[in-house]
């Protein structure tokens, strides 16, 4: 007998113009000459130092340079510092969770992000906004039908302020037509021709205004042609809510997001992997990527063993992880992420730092590279 599932569209949904948030973006972001909270000591900088000479020497070979990062360093307004990153050619791929996808989003819509959880919790309201819940789920459907990723589909969305919306019948014609040739694009034709219908959706170019695009990583991303991958968590994040979601659309999307990941690890012996404020998202599908790539250059008669792995967070660790592992009854065996990423072969680094100091530091050392 199935059991009882709960009904979305039961749920009030409000505009998003009525939240109270926390963060406005052309006040609180972060421009690459903003002071340092702290400085670094003298064996931070060290590390520093050593992470930009890898980034040097990636970037001559052509290897893989990495960041993967928490939705924290995007809520912290450090969108114009990944920016600068990626202009100046340092940087070949960016990974984030799903609520650094929603920030991002939010800040190109409407400027600010970041609403009270305690309070809206109590309220039944944390989540439950309409523009974010329809945009992103529609973009996200929209991209998978077109073959596009997660990140790349909301970066698309944000830049070109806009969603082109197939007519049922073309969606209707390509579930007839292709069934026994492209079973996968049968299947998110029917994804989306699900949704349009559910919400009666006209087909044509549905116009959606960015009025601070200029924040919006995703959209930067997009331009400049360098993969943001985005790896959600069915749940986790605000835009499951909706009733505009679907996740199978949210998971084809996804997977091509993974796979794209782990190609850039192929490509990273002798390369740099920068893991910021990721305590879960980043270590776990790192280590899988890892070792699929290792699987394939196994078999072609080869090994990744050169790659220079930093990890940054707040958490501070009295360990040398160049030692390897900790016992298991000292508290540093307990930073898993450490744990995750010492494992993976290579020379790891740890940092305990805030994502805005590291981030800034970073810029600068390699402006002198």
């Amino acid at each position: 007998m199935p059991f009882p599932l709960f009904d979305r569209h039961k749920l009030r949904i409000k505009p998003l113009s009525e939240r109270q948030d926390k963060v406005y973006i052309e006040r609180d972001h972060i421009p690459c000459d903003a002071p340092l909270q702290r400085a670094f000591s003298n064996a931070e900088q060290q590390v520093v130092k050593e992470t930009v000479a890898r980034l040097v020497k990636a970037r001559e070979t052509g290897r893989a340079r990495m960041i993967a990062f928490g939705a924290h360093a995007i809520k912290n307004g450090l969108a114009p510092v990944f920016m600068k990153l990626i202009e100046d050619g340092w940087i070949t791929h960016l990974a984030t969770n799903g609520a650094g996808i929603i920030h991002d989003w939010e800040f190109a819509f409407q400027g600010h992000s970041s609403e009270d959880v305690r309070a809206n919790v109590t309220k039944g309201e944390f989540g439950t906004w309409r523009e974010t819940g329809f945009y992103l789920n529609l973009a996200i459907i929209v991209g998978a039908w077109r073959g596009m990723g997660y990140g790349e589909s909301v970066g698309a969305f944000v830049e070109n302020e806009s969603l082109d919306i197939p007519s049922e019948d073309e969606l209707a014609t390509e579930i007839t037509t292709l069934v026994n040739t492209d079973p996968a694009r049968v299947a998110a034709a029917a994804d989306l021709l699900d949704r349009i219908q559910a919400f009666e959706i006209a087909p044509g170019r549905l116009m959606v205004p960015h009025p601070y695009k200029q924040y919006g990583l995703q959209a930067a991303a997009y331009r400049a042609g360098i993969p943001l991958t985005g790896h959600p968590m069915i749940g986790h994040d605000i835009i499951y809510t909706h009733p505009m979601n679907h996740c199978a659309a949210i998971g084809r999307a996804a997977e091509r997001d993974f796979l794209a990941y782990a190609q850039q690890v192929m490509n990273l012996d002798d390369g740099v992997y920068i893991s910021v404020g990721s305590a879960v998202m980043s270590p776990m599908i790192f280590e899988k990527s890892l070792s699929m790539s290792q699987n394939l250059h196994i078999q072609q008669g080869r090994h990744c063993d050169n790659h220079f792995i930093l990890v940054v967070d707040l958490a501070e660790s009295h360990w040398d992880w160049r030692q390897g592992e900790p016992p298991m009854d000292n508290p540093d065996y307990y930073l898993r992420y450490n744990k995750s990423f010492n494992r993976m072969g290579g020379e790891m680094r740890y940092l305990s730092a805030d994502n805005r100091d590291f981030l800034l530091t970073l810029v600068r050392e390699l402006e002198n590279a």
